[in-house]
């Protein structure tokens, strides 16, 4: 999301040069956070969450040449009638992500979703300033009639684009259950927070059977603090538990983090690798995962937290958030050369990656090295999309 909104500006920028009168509208989660700088690039018509309805409605009255809706930030998220959606002129899906399964084939895949928005409050979500902890439900004849016509165009595989697919458990239990009906052979990836991972762990061995390839959950840190200040709603033991939970069910649990914030330290960064090591989630992480830096959107709760007040910055319009530093330099220096490792290593094993990061780590942090403990699962047991979330 905030990748493509920082990709459109270039584009809205031509578009202005090309065709000065077009009216202009974007839509989407970041849209609205982004709301006065698309003013600034020339947007007319700005729309958030649950679009679809303001976005109709602009059509007609430019059609008709009466004055455009103009919702805001705090204007209250409609309910719509969901209808089924239209994906005749896009890209084929094998244009798309690719599914690697569990026996090394590949899987076309397609893309819905069963919710929109959450009814949590993480405080570095982007999902958090639009939907303020809301959450709506597709119902599910619109999401399995979206899937069979993507089936019927060669996707073999799904991902659920909820930000929680748990936010409503016995509707997302209910459209995996008939999902697994009607194509018993499709599999399908989910994102699923810790805490209702546990909460639900009942539903667990029914995701399982029903063809899901692997669970997407943000853990974001082992550190207590952080995980606090994050309001991320689990603790580290929690973390143990939900991948002890989804071993036990036969899921593979993929965990994605924010490896770098303003509170991270040398020592507090090898834990963390030595975290992933010590759980056995060394192949289950894709490596830009342990690189990820914080990002502090527009409208980002956490820019009213007192401890991140201390070391804001100002507001980058070429990266559409605000800049922030870690008190000891040495930290900013390191995730610049993980990333950069990363980088330069896309096709290595995301074991060579690890362990080389491993390395660089415990250097930079003048601590012993100890080998990484090895992994008890082969690379091709875990299943992964060539493109990863970084949730």
């Amino acid at each position: 999301m905030h990748m493509a909104t920082r990709l459109a500006v270039p584009v809205i920028r031509k578009i202005r040069s090309l065709n000065p009168s077009a009216h202009l509208c974007v839509y989407g989660l970041y849209a609205m956070l982004n709301e006065s700088l698309l003013h600034e690039l020339g947007v007319h018509s700005v729309l958030g969450a649950e679009f679809e309805s303001d976005l109709e409605a602009l059509a007609i009255a430019l059609r008709e040449g009466t004055p455009p809706p103009q919702p805001t930030a705090d204007t209250p998220l409609p309910h719509l009638a969901f209808k089924v959606p239209d994906r005749r002129g896009l890209p084929p899906p094998a244009r798309y992500a690719t599914l690697h399964d569990s026996t090394g084939a590949t899987r076309c895949v397609g893309y819905t979703e069963a919710s929109r928005g959450c009814r949590h409050t993480c405080r570095h979500c982007p999902i958090v300033p639009v939907y303020k902890g809301r959450f709506r439900i597709v119902p599910v004849n619109i999401v399995l009639a979206d899937i069979r016509n993507q089936v019927e165009m060669g996707v073999r595989h799904i991902t659920f684009g909820d930000p929680d697919f748990f936010n409503g458990p016995v509707h997302a239990i209910e459209v995996v259950q008939r999902l697994a009906d009607t194509y018993p052979d499709l599999t399908y990836d989910v994102t699923i927070k810790i805490e209702h991972l546990l909460v639900h762990a009942k539903y667990l061995a029914t995701l399982r059977d029903t063809g899901c390839a692997f669970v997407t959950s943000a853990v974001e840190s082992f550190d207590s603090h952080v995980l606090e200040i994050l309001n991320k709603g689990h603790t580290p033991r929690d973390i143990e538990r939900a991948v002890a939970a989804c071993r036990t069910a036969g899921l593979v649990l993929t965990p994605t983090f924010v490896a770098f914030t303003p509170w991270t330290t040398l020592e507090s960064y090898c834990a963390y690798l030595q975290a992933i090591a010590s759980l056995d989630l060394v192949e289950a992480v894709a490596p830009i995962q342990l690189a990820i830096r914080l990002l502090l959107p527009e409208g980002s709760s956490l820019l009213t937290h007192k401890e991140v007040a201390e070391v804001v910055g100002e507001f980058d319009k070429s990266m559409l958030s605000y800049s922030w530093f870690n008190t000891d330099p040495r930290v900013d220096a390191l995730q610049a050369e993980v990333i950069g490792l990363v980088g330069q290593h896309g096709t290595a094993s995301r074991r060579a990656i690890f362990e080389e990061i491993w390395t660089l780590a415990h250097e930079r942090a003048a601590l012993h090295c100890p080998p990484v403990a090895m992994n008890t699962q082969a690379r091709t047991a875990i299943p992964y999309l060539n493109e990863p979330w970084y949730c």
